[in-house]
C-alpha cells in the first residue's frame, strides 16, 4: 500500500484515524502496530515475518547489552545484534547482486554460471534495518535507555508513515513521544496541510515529468536534447517524488501527535556537494555520519584518513541505495567530490566559484550523479553521458519527441521554478497559501484516480 493510492486515502487512513482517536491512550501503540503491520502486509504478507523477527531480535539484544556488566560483553552483543541485521540485509538485498557478479566473472573465465534462485527484496528493508541498527548502537553508547515495552518499540519500527521509505529516525527522538504527545485540532490540521502539500508534489509534479525521464533513459542512442531533457526531468522527478513522500510522512505523523524532523531543506540551492548533503535526505545523511563516518574514525585519525572516511561513507551509502554497480559509482562520485571539497576548504579556505556560479556548478555535479543513479547499468549511464556531450546528435529523437507534450514541459518548468523560488515563497506566502493547497489536493486526487499507479521511487531501496 502507498500513500498516493485510493485504497489508502479513502479506506485505510480514515479507518485508522477513527480507530486511533476512539482508542484509549494505553492501547494506542498497539493500535498503531496492528495498522502498521496491515499496511506492510498489504504488499506481501509473507515478509511481515521478517519485520517481526528484526524487531524482536533487536529488542532482546538491546536489553542484553544494557544488562551486561562489562564493556567486552556489551561489545560482543552489539556485534551480534548489528551482525544479524546486516546478514538479513545482505541476503535479501545483495545476494542476487553478488551471485550475478560472481557468475559474470565465471563466464569471463569460460566456466558455466552458478544456478541461483533469485531472492525477492522486501519493501522498506533498508529503512527498518537502519532503524534497528541505530537503536542498538544508541543503547551500546548509552545515548538512550532501552525500550521496556515491546509494543512501543515494535510500533516505532513499524510506524507506517516512515516504515517503507523513511525518514530514517533514531529511537530516542520518538521514545518520549510514545510515552506522551500532544493531540490537538491545530496539530491535526497542520498535519493534513503538510500531507496535502506532499501529495501534490508527488502526483502533480513528479508523476507528470516521469515519462520524460523514462523515455530518455530507455533511448538506445539519446541525443543532446534527449539526454539533457531526460536528466533534468529525472532531477525534478526524484526530488518531488521523495520529498513529497517524506512530507506526507511528516504530515501523517502530525495527525496522530508525532513530530518528525524535516528531511529536505532546499537541496538544489546548495553551493557545494558538502552543503547538498546537509540539505538532501537529511535523516540519512545524519545516520551515515553518526553510525558510519564516526565509526570509521571520522576526522580524528589525520587528514588523509578523513578523506578516506568521507569516500568510504558515501561509497557504502551508494551501495545501501541498491545492489547495482551504478549505485556504487554514484556513491564514489559523491564521496570523491566531498573529499576534494574538504581538501580545497582546508587548503584555500574559500569557495572555488562565487555566488550563483557555485549553485550552477553544484547542480551540474548533482545531475551527473543522478544519471548514474537512474541508469539501469553502467553502459546505460555511459549512453546518457554520450548524449549529454552531443555525440549522438542534437535534436530530439523520434522516440523522445512524442513524449514531449506541452503539459509535461510546463510542469517541468514549474518544478524547476519551485525549486528555486521555494525559499522566497515560504518567507512571503503567508497563511493564505493554505487555501490554495485544498483545490490543488482535490485536483491531485482526481488526477490520481484517472491515471495508472506510479510507485514511489525510493520504495526500491
Amino acid at each position: 500500500m502507498v500513500f498516493s493510492s485510493n485504497i489508502f486515502l479513502f479506506a485505510f487512513l480514515p479507518l485508522f484515524l477513527v480507530c486511533y482517536y476512539l482508542t484509549p491512550w494505553r492501547a494506542k501503540s498497539a493500535l498503531i502496530l496492528v495498522f502498521s503491520y496491515a499496511f506492510y502486509a498489504w504488499w506481501r504478507p509473507d515478509f511481515l515475518g521478517l519485520l517481526v523477527a528484526v524487531t524482536v531480535v533487536s529488542y532482546a539484544v538491546a536489553l542484553i547489552i544494557e544488562a551486561a556488566n562489562d564493556a567486552a560483553k556489551r561489545y560482543r552483543w552489539l556485534v551480534v545484534g548489528v551482525g544479524l541485521n546486516l546478514l538479513a540485509l545482505a541476503y535479501f538485498k545483495y545476494a542476487n547482486f553478488g551471485v550475478d557478479s560472481f557468475n559474470a566473472a565465471l563466464q569471463g573465465l569460460g566456466f558455466e554460471p552458478m544456478v541461483w534462485t533469485r531472492v525477492l527484496l522486501p519493501i522498506g528493508l533498508s529503512f527498518y534495518i537502519f532503524h534497528a541498527i541505530s537503536y542498538l548502537v544508541d543503547i551500546y553508547r548509552r545515548e538512550a535507555p532501552p525500550a521496556r515495552d515491546l509494543i512501543d518499540f515494535a510500533a516505532f519500527i513499524a510506524l507506517f508513515p516512515h516504515l517503507v521509505a523513511g525518514p530514517v529516525l533514531r529511537y530516542h527522538l520518538l521514545a518520549e513521544q510514545f510515552r506522551s504527545r500532544i493531540h490537538s485540532l491545530d496539530r491535526f490540521a497542520r498535519g493534513c496541510l503538510v500531507f496535502m502539500v506532499g501529495f501534490c508534489q508527488k502526483v502533480l509534479i513528479a508523476d507528470t515529468v516521469a515519462p520524460l525521464a523514462d523515455a530518455a533513459f530507455a533511448a538506445p542512442r539519446p541525443t543532446f536534447s534527449d539526454a539533457w531533457l531526460g536528466s533534468l526531468a529525472y532531477t525534478i522527478q526524484l526530488f518531488f517524488d521523495f520529498s513529497g513522500y517524506t512530507t506526507m510522512a511528516i504530515g501523517l505523523a502530525l495527525m496522530i501527535g508525532f513530530v518528525f524532523p524535516e528531511n529536505f531543506n532546499d537541496p538544489y540551492v546548495s553551493r557545494s556537494i558538502t552543503e547538498f548533503w546537509k540539505r538532501w535526505h537529511m535523516s540519512l545523511s545524519n545516520w551515515l555520519r553518526e553510525y558510519l563516518y564516526i565509526s570509521l574514525g571520522g576526522n580524528r585519525k589525520g587528514v588523509f584518513r578523513t578523506y578516506v572516511n568521507l569516500f568510504l561513507t558515501m561509497l557504502l551509502g551508494g551501495l545501501w541505495h541498491g545492489a547495482n554497480w551504478t549505485f556504487v559509482l554514484w556513491g564514489a562520485w559523491h564521496g570523491g567530490i566531498l573529499a576534494l571539497e574538504r581538501y580545497w576548504d582546508q587548503r584555500f579556505g574559500k569557495p572555488l566559484l562565487p555566488g550563483w556560479l557555485s549553485v550552477i556548478k553544484t547542480m551540474l555535479l548533482v545531475i551527473a550523479g543522478w544519471v548514474m543513479f537512474r541508469a539501469v547499468d553502467i553502459t546505460g549511464a555511459g549512453r546518457m553521458f554520450q548524449g549529454m556531450a552531443g555525440l549522438n546528435g542534437v535534436a530530439l529523437s523520434p522516440g523522445m519527441a512524442w513524449q514531449v507534450t506541452p503539459d509535461r514541459l510546463g510542469v517541468l518548468a514549474i518544478g524547476i521554478a519551485l525549486v528555486y523560488a521555494m525559499p522566497w515563497l515560504r518567507r512571503h506566502s503567508g497563511s493564505y497559501a493554505r487555501y490554495l493547497i485544498v483545490p490543488l489536493f482535490l485536483w491531485s486526487v482526481a488526477t490520481l484516480s484517472s491515471q495508472s499507479f506510479t510507485p514511489f521511487l525510493y520504495f526500491q531501496f
